[in-house]
């Protein structure tokens, strides 16, 4: 049975119906990549995973571990291991990491003894300066830092399925290769699922995808392995119907 099982979803903001009856799942352990032109609904794919407000499910079921999550709050699921590297990160001024860290230990019923060894293990990792840990979450953080953080954050903490939206966006090749190689640790380590938004193929030879997906105006029409990214870097969304400014490039 997969983790998450997404299962002819239709998905409504406002009176703009943008998912259009997404078949999608990602096993246990499994690393799969959503790649589709701007405004193909990536994002909304996302967000209603998470459970954000105002994304309202019309049609269809989204399941972890067989079990529909459609009354499920937000937290809900962050119980359940189900965490969210967005595309740009909150400042949450007045908290420290260590203290975001031990209330999502706590929340989470687990010992938070050791956190702060944990996270200062995880800087190193990430190549993360340590002084940054000392700041409150994300405040005077440049974009690349922000990233490496919210990767920390979610990598101290034990996850069932990460969620990353667009991740390599504002990341240099160097700070790619920290967040993509410590998200493939945590998939081969400790067994996480990764769902991830992506426009380049780079992040996936990283992570070493195991199932490329493509959207296309809220539908996905087709899917295979990294052939299929490198194929797109290179010739775009027009051949599944994608209108050429939706296409025009991968940003």
């Amino acid at each position: 049975m997969a983790f998450l099982a997404i299962d002819d979803l239709h998905v409504a903001i406002g009176s703009k119906q943008v998912l259009q009856g997404v078949d999608l799942s990602v096993d246990k352990g499994e690393v799969v990549a959503v790649m589709g032109p701007n405004g193909s609904g990536k994002s909304t794919l996302v967000s209603t995973v998470m459970g954000r407000p105002n994304y309202q499910v019309v049609g269809g079921s989204v399941t972890i571990d067989g079990e529909e999550i459609a009354g499920w709050a937000t937290d809900e699921r962050a119980r359940q291991g189900i965490a969210l590297i967005s595309q740009s990160q909150p400042e949450i001024p007045g908290v420290r990491v260590d203290e975001l860290v031990t209330a999502m230990y706590r929340f989470r019923g687990l010992d938070p003894q050791g956190v702060s060894e944990r996270i200062v293990a995880e800087a190193v990792e990430l190549s993360l300066d340590q002084a940054l840990l000392n700041r409150w979450v994300n405040v005077d953080l440049s974009g690349g830092e922000k990233k490496k953080l919210e990767t920390l954050l979610v990598s101290a903490v034990p996850q069932s399925l990460v969620i990353g939206d667009e991740i390599d966006s504002g990341l240099d090749i160097d700070a790619l290769r920290d967040v993509a190689r410590r998200l493939r640790r945590l998939n081969e380590e400790q067994g996480t699922s990764l769902l991830l938004i992506t426009h380049y193929p780079r992040l996936l030879r990283e992570i070493k995808a195991d199932r490329v997906v493509v959207l296309v105006r809220g539908k996905i029409v087709a899917e295979g392995g990294m052939d299929l990214a490198v194929e797109l870097e290179r010739s775009g969304y027009q051949q599944f119907g994608a209108e050429p400014a939706e296409h025009a490039a991968f940003d």
